[in-house]
């Protein structure tokens, strides 16, 4: 019997298991542990074909999931993979069907799609110039409030193409990228004020988790499509950091060889190069993330395994630090900036961490680690809370003041839940799905949250 799950008639994912676990038994696994192992990938195939998803998409998710905890498995995984990613897409899923997810596109049409969108999105960026509006000139303000605007629709595009979208979802979509541009570029915001930097900053997390609906299908209330998205999300920036760092030593070398032979090629890489090329990156990132998840798979949930320990350590010091000054610090705009990052980036080592867990896995020290690291950012949280209510009672509401404090009451809500169901997981008096879901139903407060600092902050602090 082959290892691979070969493109056939059946679509049902029992057959997909009954070779999964013909392979293992083949290997000399357990028959006591191959009969829990079945039960563990039967019960996440059946709630993943519930979410919505095909059958064959939902024993690889599944699959994939229960790799992480056992070998033999994950090399049944690889190949599985394998062999459905070169199979036609023709043959891969339902014929029910046929227009999701790209299903009759082949990898060379969807190569031109993902090459005619990153370099749309490359020439978007020096549309500008035509009317005058340079990167290095006095247009930093323009460029900051737009920034989002001149790659997100071409990610949008590609996932409306790869994955499949209703011409209602299409128009849907279409409309929050126009309201997004009219609202960065109608307000008449002070170059550099308050508002425009919190309305540079907010509007691509608002058109983030919108690219999230073109790459959920339109799918986006199913809990499992969002988590899916985390996923991506967190391989697309180890992908595209990998990008920007090879492409920072070609950038290094080409000035250097260049410059050996008397050619001065610096104002051409600072004005086209780098600002062409990191657009387009976005787009060539989220391709290699969806057709080559291989690469990246394994690496993004490495990174949060190493970091999680690290930054809970870190936050552990900083609260001491806090506790030893009696939590007297001058908070302003860039001290409370500083502190949110840090809170986001805990955030997202979070939801990384959950969507890269095994969700049928038995309590552990990670777990442990990341209660740790939730609940002194709670502690760093409030702590933040205090100093900015004591900041606008002594100098009253102001736009970077007002955003600090929606970002971390949300924030404050998320993590002291988080706590909560993290929790009764490690006490053993719940699974972990609550957790999932909590998250997952979380997310769009956030994207809430971004929309009204853009849409309604400016005209409620007179645009300065």
């Amino acid at each position: 019997m082959p290892a691979a799950v070969t493109a056939s008639s059946e679509a049902e994912p029992g057959s997909h298991i009954e070779r999964w676990r013909a392979r293992l038994i083949a290997q000399g696994t357990d028959g006591a542990h191959a009969d829990a192992l079945e039960e563990r990938l039967r019960v996440q195939v059946d709630a993943l074909v519930a979410a919505g998803l095909d059958s064959d998409e939902a024993f690889l998710i599944a699959l994939r999931r229960i790799a992480v905890a056992d070998e033999a498995t994950r090399e049944y995984a690889r190949a599985a993979f394998g062999a459905l990613m070169a199979a036609p897409a023709a043959d891969i899923g339902s014929a029910a069907a046929p227009e999701s997810a790209g299903a009759l596109r082949s990898a060379v049409t969807e190569f031109r799609v993902m090459l005619a969108c990153a370099a749309a999105a490359a020439v978007a960026i020096k549309v500008p110039t035509l009317f005058g509006l340079d990167l290095d000139g006095d247009s930093g303000s323009f460029y900051a409030r737009n920034l989002s605007l001149f790659v997100l629709p071409f990610l949008a595009m590609y996932f409306v193409w790869a994955r499949g979208l209703s011409r209602k979802g299409m128009a849907g979509l279409a409309a929050m990228f126009v309201a997004a541009a009219a609202f960065a570029n109608a307000y008449p915001l002070e170059p550099g004020g308050s508002t425009e930097i919190l309305l540079a900053i907010h509007l691509p997390i608002a058109l983030w988790l919108a690219v999230g609906v073109a790459h959920a299908g339109g799918a986006w209330r199913a809990d499992v499509r969002r988590m899916e998205y985390v996923r991506f999300t967190g391989e697309w920036l180890v992908t595209y950091a990998l990008i920007a760092l090879g492409g920072g030593v070609l950038v290094a070398l080409t000035v250097g060889v260049f410059g050996a032979i008397g050619i001065d090629v610096e104002v051409f890489i600072s004005e086209w190069a780098i600002p062409c090329g990191a657009m387009g990156a976005v787009i060539v990132a989220a391709w290699l993330v969806e057709t080559r998840r291989n690469l990246v798979s394994g690496m993004a949930p490495m990174l949060a395994r190493v970091f999680t320990p690290l930054f809970a350590v870190m936050l552990v010091a900083l609260l001491a630090g806090v506790i030893g000054t009696r939590g007297f610090i001058d908070i302003e705009r860039e001290v409370l900036i500083l502190f949110d990052l840090l809170l986001v980036l805990v955030l997202a080592l979070l939801l990384y961490g959950i969507s890269s867990r095994d969700p049928l896995a038995e309590p552990g020290l990670f777990d442990w680690i990341q209660v740790v690291l939730v609940g002194c950012a709670l502690g760093v949280d409030v702590f933040a809370l205090l100093n900015i209510a004591s900041r606008l009672t002594e100098y009253g509401f102001s736009a970077n003041r007002t955003a600090a404090l929606g970002l971390n009451l949300i924030l404050l809500v998320n993590l002291t839940w988080s706590v909560f169901l993290q929790s009764r997981f490690l006490r053993r008096r719940s699974d972990f799905a609550p957790v999932e879901r909590w998250q997952m139903r979380y997310l769009p407060v956030y994207a809430l949250w971004a929309a009204i600092v853009v849409v309604a902050f400016p005209p409620l602090f007179g645009f300065a």
